[in-house]
């Protein structure tokens, strides 16, 4: 009711010739592709020449979108919706118990790795638009203090269980942990952007490396933080467990450590957050009858979670430096997966359990970044071809979702126990009736995506 007042008050006031010629004049189409283009979005490829300091660079008169971010967004952001929603109970749709990876495993990463890309892309427009660094700065913050609060608030519904308590309020999360990253990942490249380095303006003593040379500095900080957590990951002391210890607990490893879920991860969070405001039902606790909370999102974990975006930066400034050079740009994606994947190889020794630092999901192991980032590329790669190269795909369906990715994200935890999205099966053990439902919700998310689309509403942060 209060949603439809508001709707017939704002149609008489559009009915006053000098609102609506307000209205018009401050959602002009430039402006507003410009607050569609923020870096939780997709931001332009091009910008006009009137308004362009680097017309080698940026020469093409029209404004042109870069689908395939949105749709590399839109399809990591789809999958996770139905596995969310349960992926039709199979196997292959849950998270791994603790080492390995099923196809639930894949998405958030390549969500996190596609909002570095559009990081370095969008604080480039803004600051080639005129936007001071303290005022970018000033965004950055606010946007990132949005994004934890709404994960908090999200992760801790109360609508069917009574007040909140307190003392059990679960801290870390998804958007939690997507809100610091990119805090971390943002401010770092506003920090050390350096101008005429994307223009191509600044000599460089080996032109194959122009995309990394100039942000040295940005590198020795990403080196920093892995030392930091492999120190703290195979250095820390905890009570009762190995040093080094990376395995579930519980009966894992015969019962010898059924408190060490996590090792230095798990204790890190149980130490600063407290037991209680952390997740109390990890993926472990099936197969290897853990009893120990342990949080997936927790503190440690987000260093390479930074890390992870910092690849997906990295991707961007390619896209930047690269414009247009189409077959310089997949060659380079096609590069850094193959670099990945044989980190991957060496750290893991291509094995589930023998490697080194095994691939886990739980945990964020370097491992697990790598590998997730040498897809990611390839991924990347393959729908840049299809979709802005070639042409041969539109993006459609993942497009819309990719457009309105928050609403969505959060549109689908809020509502993920009301009809139509959920009701009572006939039979619970049938993963027909669950694809049919989780199908179901998933496609309304999408139809969702698409109505607002046509109608251009876009909720931005």
């Amino acid at each position: 009711m209060g949603i439809l007042a508001i709707l017939i008050v704002g149609r008489l006031f559009m009915k006053i010739d000098p609102v609506r010629n307000w209205v018009y004049k401050k959602l002009n189409p430039r402006e507003t592709d410009r607050l569609i283009n923020s870096e939780l979005g997709s931001p332009n490829a091009t910008d006009s020449v009137s308004s362009d300091p680097t017309p080698r660079l940026w020469s093409t008169a029209s404004r042109q979108r870069l689908r395939s971010l949105d749709t590399f967004r839109g399809l990591s952001l789809i999958i996770m919706v139905f596995v969310n929603y349960g992926g039709g109970k199979y196997w292959f749709f849950k998270h791994e118990s603790w080492n390995g990876l099923t196809v639930a495993d894949l998405v958030f990463p390549w969500f996190v790795f596609i909002m570095g890309t559009s990081i370095s892309l969008s604080l480039s427009s803004m600051l080639r638009w005129g936007s001071s660094k303290w005022k970018v700065l000033r965004k950055i913050l606010w946007r990132s203090f949005l994004l934890i609060l709404l994960g908090i608030i999200v992760v801790n519904p109360n609508y069917c269980l009574g007040p909140l308590s307190w003392d059990n309020l679960r801290i870390p999360g998804v958007l939690q942990r997507l809100g610091f990253t990119y805090l971390v990942v943002a401010a770092l490249e506003l920090l050390f952007t350096r101008a005429g380095a994307e223009s191509g303006t600044l000599e460089m003593p080996c032109p194959a490396l122009q995309d990394i040379l100039p942000y040295w500095p940005q590198w020795i900080f990403i080196l920093m933080l892995e030392v930091i957590w492999l120190c703290l990951t195979f250095l820390l002391p905890v009570p009762g467990c190995p040093r080094g210890y990376l395995g579930p607990g519980g009966i894992g490893d015969f019962g010898k450590y059924p408190n060490c879920t996590g090792g230095a991860a798990g204790y890190i969070d149980r130490l600063l957050l407290g037991e209680k405001h952390i997740y109390q039902h990890p993926s472990s606790s099936v197969i290897y009858q853990t009893t120990m909370p342990y949080d997936p999102e927790g503190i440690l974990g987000t260093i390479n979670t930074i890390f992870m975006a910092f690849l997906g930066l990295q991707a961007g400034k390619i896209i930047l430096f690269y414009k247009d050079q189409h077959k310089h740009i997949m060659s380079r994606f096609f590069i850094w997966s193959i670099v990945m994947g044989i980190i991957s190889a060496i750290l893991t020794k291509c094995s589930k359990e023998e490697g080194f630092i095994p691939i886990n999901k739980n945990l964020w192991s370097i491992s697990y970044v790598t590998t997730m980032s040498c897809f990611a590329f390839i991924l990347l790669l393959l729908i840049y071809y299809l979709v802005d190269v070639k042409r041969l795909w539109s993006g459609a369906p993942f497009f819309y979702p990719g457009m309105n990715s928050i609403l969505v994200y959060i549109g689908h935890e809020v509502f993920e126990n009301y009809f139509p999205f959920k009701w009572k099966m006939q039979d619970s053990q049938s993963h027909a009736e669950h694809l049919t439902q989780n199908l179901t919700a998933t496609t309304l998310w999408v139809i969702i995506s698409y109505l607002l689309y046509r109608r251009r509403i876009f909720w931005k942060i």
